[in-house]
């Protein structure tokens, strides 16, 4: 919140505006991910195994990429011209370019398609984050708000790959046209609901005052730079081991364990409960948002041991096992991350989670390009896991120490008290 500017809490029913929207783009982001390699064989004019890979893992980084080279822009222009405006322009070009995506019939018209996706899906999140960040009267209050979009986005990656999965699960070969209809029934489905986002949105979320709008700081404060960057350098390496553990556990799934679509997603789903779970008790009534710092070290440690853990998994059970621990820590520093930008952040809220929303993505980006580029090399097995993990444990660098950089960190600009939240809620919506 801003030095100065006094505003209430959001309402309940904007919030639930916000999770329809993260929902709306999770959706749309996790829908495709057990579909694009059997997608890619259909349209792709070679059968080559490791060509195919690469192509899985650089359609889905391209997504990824398109955020990292717009969230910082889109948050910026949040922080300028306000929030609302930024989430509906973003959940409105989204809804238009998933339709065109169904449109689509080669794979350098896949690439362009994810792109568009992605571009748009930038806005989003940085602007929901930031939002609730403008009005949040505490720090247990921004940071149950911030588990909730979290939930919203696991939610959305959970019932994505699940719903893609289950209706072409019947196809165990490429895709036929009769499939091709059904993902694009799919995907018209997500851009109706992000249509159904961005009217909730416009009806539900308060418009400010032209006099009120935060103006955009020239220059961050410098105090909290070196935390920040340390910060988004987190983001950047769990979001790697995120982007090489989807796409290697896809591609491991078909090539190697014989695994068909209805089966891939069904894994990613169990993906997602994890995370789920790990968010919810890291920001639950259990846990002091304070505590949360001393959790990064940690965190990148167990994301590490998950990583080398799955291509050495023998059974099922042991399978189960690794996967958890990755997507448990990845599920437990991302927001975490998040938290501590917000937390921090000054007049330029919007850009610094824009940046760590950047961060992230370029590193989803690498990591899912990696995921496919490195399965295909037979005299290392395992890599696209093995690798990840050593970029992964670089990450201990900056953790190290950090816990103690935050420690009586505040928010950079007043918030307002508990009641003096209620007390403004006395006056007119800005």
């Amino acid at each position: 919140m801003i030095e100065g500017l006094r505003v209430p809490p959001l309402s309940w029913d904007a919030i639930l505006a916000l999770l329809l929207a993260v929902f709306a783009i999770s959706v749309g982001y996790g829908i495709v991910l057990p579909i694009l390699p059997f997608l890619v064989d259909r349209l792709s004019p070679t059968t080559d195994a490791r060509a195919l890979s690469w192509h899985t893992g650089l359609i889905t980084g391209t997504y990824i990429l398109a955020i990292f080279l717009l969230a910082p822009l889109w948050g910026k222009f949040s922080d300028r011209w306000g929030r609302r405006p930024v989430l509906l322009t973003g959940l409105t070009g989204f809804a238009v370019s998933v339709a065109l995506f169904t449109r689509f019939e080669s794979v350098p018209l896949l690439y362009l398609g994810r792109f568009f996706d992605g571009l748009f899906a930038a806005a989003i999140v940085p602007a929901a984050y930031a939002l609730i960040g403008d009005h949040a009267p505490s720090k247990e209050w921004r940071a149950h708000r911030f588990a909730l979009i979290n939930v919203a986005g696991m939610l959305g990656f959970f019932v994505g790959p699940i719903v893609g999965g289950l209706a072409l699960g019947a196809f165990r070969e490429p895709p036929t046209e009769a499939a091709a209809q059904a993902f694009s029934a799919l995907l018209l489905a997500t851009s109706g609901l992000a249509l159904v986002a961005a009217l909730a949105i416009g009806r539900l979320v308060p418009r400010p005052s032209p006099g009120r709008l935060p103006r955009l700081a020239e220059r961050g404060n410098p105090v909290n730079r070196p935390v920040m960057r340390r910060l988004w350098a987190i983001a950047f390496v769990t979001a790697v081991a995120v982007g090489a553990f989807e796409v290697g556990l896809t591609l491991r799934g078909k090539y190697e364990l014989g695994m068909d679509a209805t089966q891939i997603g069904t894994m990613f789903a169990a993906c997602s409960l994890v995370m789920f779970a790990a968010q919810a008790l890291v920001f639950s009534p259990l846990i002091k948002p304070d505590a949360t710092r001393w959790l990064f070290t940690p965190g990148v440690m167990t994301l590490a041991l998950g990583l080398v853990a799955v291509p050495l998994a023998a059974t099922d059970l042991a399978t189960a096992a690794a996967v958890a621990l990755v997507a448990g820590s990845a599920g437990l520093l991302s927001p975490v991350v998040t938290y501590w930008v917000s937390f921090t952040a000054g007049e330029t809220q919007g850009a610094d989670l824009g940046w760590a929303t950047a961060a992230a993505s370029l590193g989803q980006a690498l990591g899912s390009a990696a995921g496919g580029l490195l399965f295909g090399i037979t005299m290392l097995p395992g890599a696209a896991f093995t690798v990840t993990a050593a970029i992964v444990l670089s990450a201990l660098v900056a953790s190290f120490g950090l816990a103690q950089r935050l420690h009586g960190t505040r928010p950079r600009g007043a918030i307002a008290s508990v009641p003096e939240a209620r007390a403004s809620q006395r006056c007119p919506p800005h």
